[in-house]
């Protein structure tokens, strides 16, 4: 999708008219996700491309589209210039995962407390005194 988004018409509010290229892109982002990948592909990624213009437009991560956007109204441009060109993505595993370690995992659970023994259906269950309830 390569589009030219006027920020600024004629008789409309410049926050609705923003919220409309929004939706506009996030409904094609979700369009294009619900079409099967090629074969060998994980999803569908995107290479974005965002500005005023097409001649100044910048490359830059799907993620970061909306609050580029937003810095862009927020700017005073009269247009956007989108461009959302789809190709398949592949999963990457992170170092970690690939070795089969995973520090950060191993860190949460030495600092988890253990759980407390659950008592038989038998047993009657000690409550200390600071807990009862009067």
């Amino acid at each position: 999708m390569r589009k030219n988004y006027p920020l600024r018409p004629e008789g409309k509010h410049p926050d609705r008219v923003l919220e409309a290229v929004k939706h506009d892109i996030r409904k094609y982002i979700k369009r294009q996700r619900r079409t099967p990948p090629p074969e060998g592909a994980d999803f569908w990624d995107f290479d974005c491309r965002l500005g005023p213009d097409k001649d100044n437009a910048e490359a830059l991560h799907a993620a970061q589209l909306m609050p580029t956007l937003d810095a862009l109204a927020k700017a005073g441009a009269p247009a956007a210039y989108v461009e959302l060109l789809p190709k398949p993505g592949h999963w990457q595993r992170s170092a970690a995962a690939a070795a089969g370690t995973h520090a950060d995992a191993d860190a949460d659970a030495s600092a988890r407390p253990s759980p407390p023994p659950v008592p038989d259906a038998g047993e009657p269950v000690a409550v200390p005194a600071d807990e009862k309830y009067t």
